[in-house]
C-alpha cells in the first residue's frame, strides 16, 4: 500500500471543450441525481488526457464537475490501482500478481523485466518511459502469465515476450489506448 503524500505533486489542469463534451457525455448515461455514478469512466477520461496520471488539483476539478466531495473523488482514485497519484511511466507493465499468474512465475517474470530495465517494482526508468508494477486479478486467469500494458492484455508472457514487448515500446510500434 502506498503511504506517500502526493499533496504537493503539481500538474497542468487542462479541461479542454472536447474533453469537457466528453464528460458530459458520460454524465448522460445517469439520472441527474446520480452523477456520481458516472466518478470511473469520468476518473479514466480525464487522467488519458492528463498524461496517465490524476494530481489533487485534477481530483478536485473532476469532484467540482460531478457536484460531488473531493473526499469522494480520492476515495476512488488511492483504491483502484487502475488510477495514478503520481507522474507515471509512459509504458507501465502492470503484472497481474494473482494465484494462476503467481502458480505460472509471474514473479520472476516481474524480477525479469525489472532488473532489465534496470528499476524496482514501482519505480520509473531515468528516461521517463518504462514502470513495473504489481496489481490484482486481471480476469485473465486461462492465459497466465499475463500484464495490463495500457488498455491491452499481454498473455502467456515469456522472458522473449518480454524482451519483445520492451524493444517495441521504446521503437513506438506499441499502442496503449483502445480508441
Amino acid at each position: 500500500m502506498e503511504t506517500h503524500n502526493y499533496k504537493d505533486l503539481k500538474q497542468e489542469i487542462n479541461i479542454t471543450p472536447e474533453l469537457m463534451t466528453r464528460i458530459n457525455e458520460l454524465i448522460s448515461h445517469y439520472p441527474e441525481d446520480k452523477r456520481k455514478s458516472a466518478l470511473i469512466p469520468v476518473l479514466h477520461e480525464v487522467q488519458d488526457a492528463h498524461d496517465n496520471w490524476l494530481s489533487y488539483e485534477l481530483q478536485d476539478k473532476v469532484a467540482e464537475i460531478l457536484g460531488i466531495l473531493p473526499v469522494e473523488v480520492y476515495e476512488v482514485v488511492s483504491f483502484y490501482t487502475m488510477f495514478n497519484r503520481r507522474p507515471v511511466g509512459k509504458y507501465m507493465f502492470e503484472f497481474c500478481q494473482t494465484s494462476c499468474c503467481a502458480t505460472r512465475g509471474v514473479e520472476n517474470l516481474m524480477d525479469y523485466t525489472c532488473e532489465k530495465l534496470g528499476v524496482k517494482v514501482g519505480e520509473t526508468t531515468s528516461d521517463g518511459l518504462f514502470e513495473v508494477r504489481g496489481v490484482e486479478c486481471l480476469g485473465a486467469c486461462g492465459y497466465a502469465p499475463m500484464l495490463q500494458l495500457g488498455d491491452f492484455y499481454h498473455e502467456n508472457l515469456t522472458k522473449e515476450k518480454i524482451d519483445q514487448l520492451i524493444d517495441d515500446c521504446k521503437t513506438g510500434k506499441v499502442t496503449l489506448l483502445d480508441k
